[in-house]
């Protein structure tokens, strides 16, 4: 293991959170929110603060809550960031931290 590289336990937490699909597919639309968040219009910068949970909710048809406590899951394993704008939240994807994990994963296997 690197000195930076995340302990098993926080990989493992990592795993259980990509192991939904719907969480997974929710970081697949933010991998490219402009073309999978094109039919809503953006409250702010999607490049720099991310897609509204309300637009995560309402493209993913499920009810409010389950998609907030999905995105928390993410937060926690690290996978995505939040911003405040107003009252929305806002959800990006944490490319440093996957460029990381990624590492991790190849040195691992």
């Amino acid at each position: 293991m690197h000195a930076t590289d995340p302990d098993p336990d926080d990989l493992v937490g990592v795993f259980k959170a990509l192991g939904n699909p719907v969480r997974l597919q929710i970081m697949r639309w933010l991998r490219d929110p402009e073309e999978h968040f094109a039919a809503y219009e953006p409250i702010a910068d999607r490049q720099v603060v991310g897609v509204c949970v309300s637009h995560i909710q309402a493209k993913s048809g499920l009810a409010q809550s389950t998609v907030s406590g999905y995105m928390a899951t993410l937060e926690r394993a690290g996978l995505v960031r939040s911003t405040r704008v107003g009252k929305w939240t806002h959800y990006r994807r944490d490319e440093g931290r996957l460029k990381q994990l990624a590492g991790v994963i190849d040195r691992a296997f």
